[in-house]
């Protein structure tokens, strides 16, 4: 099949978004002033403790782990971080799979008492911003050294993060751009069985998925227990959008002239990408029950050997998906192996991810603001951020003569790296490292991620709403979202006819998709000004 490249322009999120910020104070100057000593007459100078009054106690209102087996608040990262803060923490912490839909109606009421709060979101309309939920935190920066110098370090992400009026309200984890994105696997035993190539176009891809069905590719003597894909509905959008030309991930996304389109109104496209998807699920190859599927699933299936393809965050690879395969020898001849993008009529791709990821903010209501503003900044610090990264050295690692890190033997354990505490993003803000999870993964496995680097495109860049904007955005796109999951979810399954789909556009035009394009049009424009 002739194959179209998709350009989306969507470059870097860089430089955009500093026309987004002209307007009030210059937030995030490193030198505004000189830090205050708190009532036991200490001082924060960015190192631990942040204080040393034996009392000092926050309130932390955060989310769980997504490992079901991994209690955040007990890890040992966790309680390092906060004993040798020198302060104690009342941890509020609320299920990771519903962290949003259970705390953005306490923000929006009002109804928390916490210092710190995770937020549901990344405030992309500054939503809390305008309702005073929030401190300003460059009114503190005195007393946050830490954070003033990693912005300054990193102005694209200041820029982003610099609000409406100038201030900044939140300190964000981070996440790497384009390495360890969710890619496609393959059981490589299960292919080279089958005698083939990780398949690189959507035909290919069905020729194997129905081997990996009629045959016993597990060799247990039954040729009707394979489940050729473990796939959970939350990444069919990152698997086989590309192929069609779209970026349902974003949801937006721009041509080569600029012109922004809703991926999920695309006509034609989005269309033909149902109508692949409805005749998997026709055929058996994605399951019945795909929409409940969850990782601890897929996992226990691999450790049975019962199925040949899945689709993760490249972490999985090798340290939860490969090692728990009966047969894995620690090689990629035996291991769950990343590999190139499906293509269709489109050339594939993978959508990385905006580099901002969990945002912290301190409470306006909280009766300890500076000393949440200096525990933030503590976990910003650089040996947090390192024991974040690298774990409990002796434990997790070791430093040899020349200041070299290596993972310990214990370390290859995901579970027991995961209750450590590694990259407790759930509730302090983490900056992901490329560098120690090479070193944590299979060599193969860093080796599978640098090669696959090459067909990551950047995402819709994070840009703040204007006050209109925002008012649109608020008052339209719950309604879209909600309305073309469901209608995607009946036409893949076959509960409603794909002869419905112009029906289907006229309703989410109904909507005011309009409205909402005109809005991400001018955002967009102002994007591609920034970066002249």
């Amino acid at each position: 099949m002739k194959k179209k490249r998709i350009t989306a322009l969507l470059l870097a999120t860089a430089m955009a978004v500093t026309t987004l910020t002209a307007c009030g104070n210059q937030a995030g100057s490193s030198n505004g002033g000189a830090a205050t000593a708190d009532a036991s007459g200490y001082t924060y100078t960015g190192t631990a403790p942040i204080t040393k009054d034996g009392g000092a106690s926050l309130k932390i209102l955060a989310e769980t782990s997504n490992y079901t087996n991994v209690d955040i608040a007990n890890a040992e990262i966790v309680k390092k971080v906060i004993e040798d803060a020198g302060i104690s923490v009342d941890w509020q912490l609320v299920d990771y799979n519903n962290y949003t839909d259970s705390v953005g109606p306490m923000l929006t009421t009002g109804a928390m008492d916490a210092d710190i709060i995770l937020l549901p979101d990344q405030d992309p309309n500054q939503t809390y911003i305008k309702s005073g939920l929030f401190v300003a935190l460059d009114e503190h920066f005195a007393n946050m050294p830490n954070f003033s110098k990693w912005l300054d370090a990193n102005p694209v992400i200041k820029a982003e993060i610099t609000a409406e009026d100038g201030h900044i309200y939140y300190v964000p984890g981070t996440n790497v751009g384009k390495d360890y994105q969710p890619v496609l696997m393959y059981n490589q035993v299960w292919l080279d069985k089958a005698g083939m190539e990780a398949p690189t176009t959507l035909d290919d891809f069905v020729t194997l998925l129905k081997y990996f069905k009629e045959n016993d590719m597990n060799g247990n003597g039954d040729p009707s227990d394979e489940i050729p894909m473990s796939i959970m509905a939350y990444f069919l959008p990152y698997m086989f959008g590309p192929a069609f030309g779209l970026d349902l991930v974003s949801g937006f996304q721009a041509d080569d002239k600029g012109n922004v389109t809703y991926a999920y109104a695309d006509s034609e496209n989005f269309k033909a990408y149902l109508e692949f998807l409805n005749s998997l699920y026709a055929e058996g190859l994605l399951e019945v029950e795909y929409t409940s599927l969850d990782r601890d699933q897929v996992i226990e299936r691999i450790s049975n050997d019962k199925t040949g393809v899945a689709f993760d965050f490249s972490w999985a690879m090798s340290m939860m998906y490969s090692n728990v395969l009966p047969y894995y020898d620690g090689t990629a001849k035996t291991a769950f192996v990343g590999a190139a993008p499906l293509s269709g009529e489109h050339e594939g791709f993978y959508v990385g991810r905006v580099e901002l990821g969990n945002m912290f903010g301190v409470s306006s209501k909280s009766s300890n603001v500076e000393l949440a503003c200096k525990f933030l900044d503590y976990a910003m610090s650089d040996p947090c951020q390192e024991m974040y990264q690298w774990g409990i050295e002796g434990e997790s690692y070791t430093v040899d003569s020349n200041g070299n890190k290596t993972y310990t033997e214990q370390a290859s354990d995901n579970d027991w790296l995961q209750q450590l505490g590694i990259n407790p993003s759930f509730v302090f803000p983490a900056q992901q490292s490329v560098a120690s999870t090479d070193a944590l993964v299979a060599d193969w496995h860093a080796e599978s991620n640098a090669w696959q680097r090459q067909y990551v495109v950047d995402p819709w860049p994070f840009i703040y709403s204007t006050n209109e904007e925002s008012e649109v955005i608020n008052t339209y796109m719950v309604d879209i979202q909600t309305y073309v999951d469901e209608n995607a979810t009946a036409f893949i399954t076959g509960t409603k006819a794909l002869s419905e789909f112009d029906s289907y556009i006229e309703g989410v035009n109904a909507l005011k998709l309009a409205d909402v394009l005109k809005v991400k049009q001018d955002q967009y424009n102002r994007y591609l000004a920034a970066l002249k």
